[in-house]
C-alpha cells in the first residue's frame, strides 16, 4: 500500500471526502437538541417521583404515575434518537475515511462507501423520526385553554 506523494489526487481525496463532514454537523446538532430534551424528561420525572412519595390522594398518584408513564416512553424515543445518531455519525465518519482512502491509495471502497453512506443517512431519518414522536407525545400534554375568570 503506498501512499501517494501527487499533491492533487490528496487535494482531490479530501474535497471528495469533505461532503458528508456536512451531514455530521446536523447530527452534532441534532445530539444536542435531544440530549437536552433527555434532561429536561429526566428532570421532570424525578420531580414527579418526588410528588408521589408526599401526596395522600390515590387519584393524583394515578394521574402522576400516567406521567412517569408518558415520560419514560419519551426518555426511550429520545434515547432511541441518540444512538441511531452516534451510530449515523460512525457511519458518516467511515465514509469519509473510505472515500479517502479510495482516492489517495489503491483502495477499492466505492461499496463500503455507498452502504456506510447510505445507512448513516437511513440512521438519520430514523433519528429524525423518533425525535418527532417525541416531540408529539410531549405536546399532547400542552393545554392552552384559559381559565374563566
Amino acid at each position: 500500500m503506498a501512499f501517494p506523494l501527487d499533491p492533487d489526487t490528496v487535494s482531490h481525496g479530501i474535497q471528495l471526502s469533505v461532503a458528508p463532514v456536512f451531514l455530521l454537523t446536523a447530527v452534532s446538532g441534532m445530539i444536542a437538541a435531544v440530549a437536552g430534551r433527555l434532561a429536561r424528561i429526566i428532570d421532570r420525572a424525578r420531580t414527579v417521583e418526588q410528588h408521589i412519595k408526599h401526596q395522600t390522594h390515590p387519584e393524583e398518584t394515578d394521574a402522576n404515575y400516567a406521567e412517569l408513564a408518558e415520560l419514560r416512553t419519551r426518555g426511550l424515543l429520545a434515547n432511541s434518537c441518540i444512538a441511531l445518531l452516534t451510530l449515523c455519525g460512525i457511519l458518516i465518519g467511515v465514509t469519509i475515511m473510505v472515500l479517502f482512502l479510495g482516492e489517495t491509495i489503491d483502495f477499492p471502497g466505492l461499496r463500503i462507501s455507498i452502504i456506510t453512506f447510505l445507512g448513516g443517512v437511513g440512521c438519520f431519518l430514523l433519528a429524525l423520526l423518533c425525535f418527532m414522536a417525541e416531540t408529539l407525545i410531549a405536546t399532547r400534554l400542552l393545554n392552552f385553554a384559559r381559565k374563566k375568570a
